[in-house]
């Protein structure tokens, strides 16, 4: 059940991927729905009242919750910064343990770059308490606190941001091992808030392909 729901999800953002007629060759493409919005401009020679369409893509929405160390994550963390997102639980008896060991992966190849996070929720908040969630991340070997966040708070917050943010698997499901069922997505932010990736964070080449996709944005940055 689990490896459908992530496969499925897979699927929807190749879709929305394919559907993005402004993605470049080589770029990597905004994910999720976008929409139109008018921005009004005054003509600096006529004064007159200009209305243009801005495309407006898909943004992570706005959150505040508990990393390892009882500080408070908001977006003010990870703006102007790229970022992997990901939903896991301590006692998680499947896929969680493969997705850390790839994770790891991730952090051992970018936790010197500062402008670089990992933003790991628990969606197990009321077992996996700031001092579980510290421990947890010094057995995986974690030092940099200040790269790789696991974050607790409100649950149905945490739902909520998985499910209509980061448009992936998260919530109660009694059926599941652990009672909990989430997907093994690794989601690639942008510097600003958008979603520029999804990749199964159960499998190695997708991990690897991860770790190529990075750069592209802080390269992207530069040249901007």
């Amino acid at each position: 059940m689990r490896q459908s729901y992530c496969l499925s999800f897979l699927l929807g953002f190749m879709l929305l991927a394919g559907c993005n007629p402004s993605a470049k060759q080589g770029d990597l493409p905004y994910l999720g729905n976008k929409h139109a919005e008018d921005v009004v401009e005054i003509d600096p020679v006529t004064l007159d009242t200009l209305i243009r369409k801005d495309t407006v893509y898909h943004q992570i929405a706005s959150f505040s919750f508990l990393n390892q160390e009882g500080k408070a994550i908001t977006n003010d963390e990870v703006e102007g910064k790229v970022y992997v997102a990901d939903f896991f639980f301590t006692s998680c008896p499947t896929i969680c343990p493969i997705m850390k060991k790839q994770m790891l992966r991730v952090y051992d190849e970018f936790h010197e770059e500062p402008d670089f996070k990992i933003l790991s929720h628990s969606i197990d908040p009321a077992h996996d308490t700031v001092a579980l969630l510290k421990d947890y991340a010094e057995r995986l070997g974690v030092e940099d606190a200040s790269t790789w966040h696991f974050l607790t708070g409100d649950r149905e917050k945490i739902f909520e941001i998985g499910q209509t943010s980061y448009l992936t698997t998260a919530m109660e499901d009694k059926n599941q091992p652990g009672g909990l069922l989430h997907s093994g997505a690794f989601v690639l932010v942008d510097q600003q808030g958008h979603i520029r990736g999804v990749y199964d964070g159960t499998k190695e080449d997708q991990v690897d392909k991860l770790i190529a996709d990075i750069p592209k944005l802080f390269k992207r940055n530069v040249e901007s």
